[in-house]
Formats: structure tokens, sequence, C-alpha cells
């Protein structure tokens, strides 16, 4: 399979996470609940998130359509990222439909792991390639201190 379409496809499963979580972050991020919650002061705004993601998201999978090739086992690559595609969907419902905080977290520290396990075993980190994750890498750290301070500091 040829790059380009490793891209296109990256795009289509990871914008599909997105979309799938997506689907439980609307009506969430309005709720009462959430307005009410005590927030880390480093939160930002509301459309940093969707703009974020949307960076990382491509950036991820032009890191994906260079691993995919490039990473010599393959039943472990699509493994690891079966694993951090399940686990960037299920945050949202965890976070803001079940309001399972802690539950939120500890997903989050595992997509981190994931994440940072990607960072160091598919592309070496000499190579310019592996920088397109970094963003992810640096967000996913950022997003577990929100979920941290969130459930630390809401009793």
């Amino acid at each position: 399979m040829k790059r380009t379409a490793f891209i296109l496809l990256f795009l289509f499963l990871n914008f599909g996470a997105l979309a799938i979580g997506g689907s439980f972050t609307a009506d969430g991020v309005a709720s009462d609940w959430n307005q009410n919650l005590n927030k880390a002061p480093w939160t930002p705004p509301g459309w940093v998130f969707g703009a974020a993601w949307t960076f990382l998201m491509v950036c991820y999978s032009i890191y994906l359509a260079f691993a995919v090739v490039q990473f010599q086992n393959k039943r472990l690559f699509w493994g690891v990222y079966l694993l951090q595609w399940v686990l960037n969907v299920a945050w949202n419902p965890l976070f803001f439909k079940y309001h399972w905080t802690e539950v939120a977290l500890i997903d989050l520290l595992a997509l981190t792991a994931v994440i940072y396990f990607s960072l160091l075993r598919f592309i070496p980190l000499r190579s310019w390639k592996a920088w397109l994750l970094l963003p992810y890498a640096i967000w996913v750290v950022i997003a577990t201190s929100l979920n941290a301070y969130i459930v630390f500091m809401n009793p």
C-alpha cells in the first residue's frame, strides 16, 4: 500500500475516533455537571480542544503512515494502534457521559503510556518523522493534568 493510501486510511480511522468520541462531548461540555467542575487554571478555552485534536490527528496520521511501513512487527504495530484508538474513544463517554473522572484519568494515563511507547518504539527519535508524534505526546500529558486536577479538586 502506498504511503498516501496509508495517510488517508489513518485520517479516516483517527477522525472517525474523534467523531465517535465527540458524539459524547457536545452535550457533556454544556452540561451543568461540567460547567460546575473546579477546573485547572491552565485549562484552555473550548475552541482550543477542537483545533488541537484536528492538528494532532493530521500529524499522527502522517506519522502512522511512515511507521506502518517502517516498523517490522506489524502485529505489534496494529495492536498498539488499536489500543490507542480504543483508549482515545473511551475517554469521552467515561468523562462526559458517566462522569467517571477517576476511570477517565486511568484511561488517559494508559493512553499516555501507549503514545510514549509508540514514540520510542516505532520510529527512531533521531528521525524527523518522530517529531510528528511529539504534539500528541505533549497533548496527552496536558489532558492528563487537566483530568487529574478535576479528580483531585472536586470532592
